[in-house]
Parts: C-alpha cells; structure tokens; sequence
C-alpha cells in the first residue's frame, strides 16, 4: 500500500510573502476604519512578535491580523467590538475572539507598544526651534516635512526595524528621509545638536550606522504583494493546516472524472 502523500511545506520565501501581504493588509483595515496611526502601528508589531515564535502554517495570518487589530484597538484604548470589525470587513467575528487569548499568550500580555509617530511631531517641534522657524512659510515646510515623514514611517513599520531599533531613532530615520525631498536642514548638524544637548555617550557615527540600517531595510521593502501574487501560496497554506481538504479536492476531482466517463459511455 502506498504511503499517504503529505501535502509540501511552504518555502521560506513564501512565508515571508504571505506575512508581508497580510502587515500590508493590517494598514489597509485601520485606514478603512479611521484608526490613528498608533493603532496601525501596535497591531504590525503584535503580529511580527506572534510570528516570532509561530509559523504561517500553524496559524493563518488573515485570522491573526483581525485579533492584532483587536487587541492593538483595546490596548489604545479606542474599543472597537469584535462585530463590528468583522463586519466592517465581512469576516466571521467569532475567527477574532477564538484567537484572542493565543494571541495575548504568545504577547506574554506585554502589550505596551512605542511607535515613532509621537517622536516624529516632537522632533520636528525641535527642528522649528533649531532653525528659528518663525514665518507661515517655514511652518507650512516643517508641516510637509511631518506628513511625509509620517508615511516614511508607515513604510518602516513594515520592515524589521520596529523590533531592533528604539522608536526615536525610527522616527529619526523616517525624517531624515523626508529631508532629502524637502531640504529643510543639514540633518547631520541637527544630530549632532541633539546628541550634545542630551550629553549623550553615542557617537555621531553609532547613530548614522543605526539609521543607515533602517534605511537599507526600507529600501528593501518591495511594493506590497497583490492577492494574485498570494492566492497560489494560500491554497498551499490551506492543505497544510487542513491536509484532509487537499484528499477531499482530489476525491471530488476523480469522482467528477467517473461521472464524466460514466455519460460518455451511456452517450
């Protein structure tokens, strides 16, 4: 008797892929309700700490991204019910609460999260200060500078940066970016205004290899996958976590091929 063909493990490559489109979703979702960036940003790290310990085969992440978005919801304090959001997105509620407490428990309940987004508006306060901003013109700049250093933090929040870097050098990173386009300082200047004022034991050339990291990582970053890009490797997550539904298909298929035999041979 023949052994039972099991169905093949996602590649390495694949469950990056799956994960990548699924952080992608997580801030499609929040923007879809109006939830503020801080709720954006501690539902992605509560899912790349889950899938620290777990693989995309044991756990589908399309049921993990809900109950990350939950609970980030619950942690800020913004209560949005389990109905609701599944509603809002056509998805079983009862998918998000089933996998709350695996979620809590694979959190170690530490569910405090620091984003940059706060660091961001603080720094570039700092920067109207160092530069002695004090026209509409200059404002105006500094308030270009925020929002588009503000959506090269999103971009961050999709690396790996959020779990080795401090959110005040990822908001560091994020502005230098912005800087480039808008041209508003010698950025270099700045740090080393900043690192002076805090009489701060780093060098200047520590905290540029940091934020040089965080910006390779974002120039890594590939444009978000599409549902086509991950329907093949979903289909294959399906007959992993449910090895039965790979025999059904296959059953349902023969089945189909007799009964089409069976009427040519009546025709």
């Amino acid at each position: 008797m023949l052994a039972e063909k099991r169905p093949k493990p996602l590649k390495v490559e694949e469950e990056q892929l799956l994960r990548a489109f699924y952080e992608f979703k997580i801030q499609d979702v929040c923007d879809a309700f109006k939830f503020p960036r801080k709720i954006q940003a501690t539902a992605l790290i509560y899912f790349k700490r889950f899938y620290l310990q777990w693989s995309v085969m044991e756990h589908h992440p399309k049921n993990i991204m809900l109950t990350c978005i939950y609970a980030a919801c619950k942690a800020e304090e913004n209560h949005v019910s389990a109905e609701e959001l599944g509603k809002g997105i056509e998805q079983d509620h009862h998918v998000i609460l089933n996998n709350e407490m695996l979620v809590l428990q694979s959190l170690g309940f530490d569910l405090i999260v620091y984003a940059p987004y706060r660091a961001l508006e603080g720094f570039v306060s700092d920067m109207e200060e160092f530069r002695g901003a004090n026209d509409d013109d200059q404002h105006e700049t500094l308030k270009r500078m925020l929002e588009a250093a503000r959506m090269e933090a999103d971009k961050i929040m999709r690396t790996e940066a959020p779990l080795l870097f401090p959110p005040g050098q990822l908001a560091l990173a994020a502005l230098r970016r912005a800087n480039v386009v808008h041209d508003i300082l010698d950025f270099e200047r700045y740090l080393r205004s900043i690192l002076s004022r805090q009489q701060s034991t780093q060098a200047i050339s520590e905290l540029s290899v940091s934020l040089n990291t965080i910006d390779s990582l974002i120039c890594k970053l590939e444009a978000p996958p599409t549902s086509k890009d991950v329907k093949h490797i979903d289909r294959k997550l399906k007959s992993c976590l449910d090895p039965g539904s790979h025999d059904k298909s296959k059953k349902r298929k023969h089945r189909s091929k007799e009964s089409s035999t069976e009427v040519q041979d009546l025709s």
